[in-house]
């Protein structure tokens, strides 16, 4: 037998099996269009050209089945030398599919012309279709993107709502005296929250109370105490005198200033405390409410008792005395 003729069916093997590969289509979900795709390779293009039509007009189909179809059913109508079929399905695939292009490897040329030849004449159309099926995608992202949002939204409202019912508002009832609004050094503010104006009456009033004691401390020790004899009056001593207290007249002045400051300080305190107290009483209320939300915790579930049996102890006798055994039950 002679090699020349098998080492060029080899070589025409090899040259053909990396384009079949290429030109093998991907599988579809649909099993009817898998077995038109295996008719036409075998070809029996009239029934695949039948059956391909009645396939697609009974609709339900992806776009990816209904390409494939129509392109089965041109080149199929194509091969029978019917052009008006043949060039009715493949504009339906280049309106599908703009950019759609038939392998080389696999579709005869005479084949491959009669397509260009329409993608030429459709040239127009095509860019038409293009242009519309980056919008179509466009508005479908778009879409996307809000259906997206909605989730989230969704989401997020249904957590809100899990986080409100597992939160319990406390209600607490607050009562308050009238009486505390009439105590000194911002009782009544420090009662009501008001601690910054309590502060400042409590200083105002403490800083006069102080000072008013002071004054009173410093101008009392001004005085000094001595007898006066009084005339024509004998006692059994012989004389009679009566203990006086006054204030050198050296020390007039101080006294002056220090019954002045005393003065001063007692009438301070006495307007601030009287200020004090109209706040007070302004701004009371015999009752506040304030509610707080705390988050419930679940109750813990109690411990579980055991079924098993606690271990018994047991006495008996022996014949040389007595005996204990522990019983366990598992």
């Amino acid at each position: 037998m002679s090699r020349g003729p098998l080492l060029l069916a080899s070589l025409v093997l090899a040259l053909l099996g990396p384009a079949s590969v290429r030109a093998q289509p991907v599988p579809s979900a649909d099993p009817e269009v898998s077995a038109l795709r295996s008719g036409f390779e075998y070809g029996k293009y009239a029934e695949v050209l039948e059956r391909a039509g009645q396939r697609i007009d009974r609709g339900d189909l992806p776009e990816e089945d209904l390409v494939e179809l129509h392109k089965l059913a041109g080149l199929s109508a194509f091969n029978l030398n019917r052009t008006e079929e043949a060039e009715r399905h493949l504009r339906a695939v280049l309106r599908l599919d703009p950019d759609f292009s038939l392998d080389p490897f696999v579709v005869p040329p005479p084949a491959v012309a009669f397509f260009d030849e329409l993608k030429n004449q459709m040239a127009g159309e095509r860019d038409f279709l293009r242009q519309e099926q980056r919008l179509r995608l466009e508005r479908e992202k778009a879409e996307a993107e809000r259906r997206e949002q909605e989730r989230v939204a969704l989401e997020t409202q249904r957590r809100r709502a899990e986080e409100l019912a597992r939160q319990v508002t406390v209600r607490t009832v607050e009562k308050r005296n009238f009486l505390v609004n009439f105590v000194p050094f911002g009782a009544g503010q420090f009662q009501q929250g008001r601690n910054s104006m309590g502060i400042v009456f409590a200083a105002t009033e403490g800083a006069l109370a102080v000072t008013s004691i002071i004054a009173f401390f410093a101008y009392d020790s001004l005085f000094e105490e001595r007898l006066v004899r009084l005339d024509n009056v004998l006692d059994e001593d012989g004389f009679a005198a009566i203990p006086v207290r006054y204030i050198p007249t050296d020390r007039a002045r101080q006294a002056d200033t220090w019954q002045l400051l005393k003065l001063a300080s007692a009438t301070g305190f006495y307007t601030v405390y009287t200020l004090g107290v109209v706040d007070a009483v302004y701004h009371h209320e015999d009752q506040v409410v304030s509610n707080t939300t705390v988050e419930s915790r679940p109750e813990p579930t109690p411990p579980t008792v055991s079924s098993i049996p606690p271990p018994r102890l047991r006495l008996y006798s022996t014949r040389g005395g007595l005996g204990a055994g522990l019983s366990l039950t598992f």
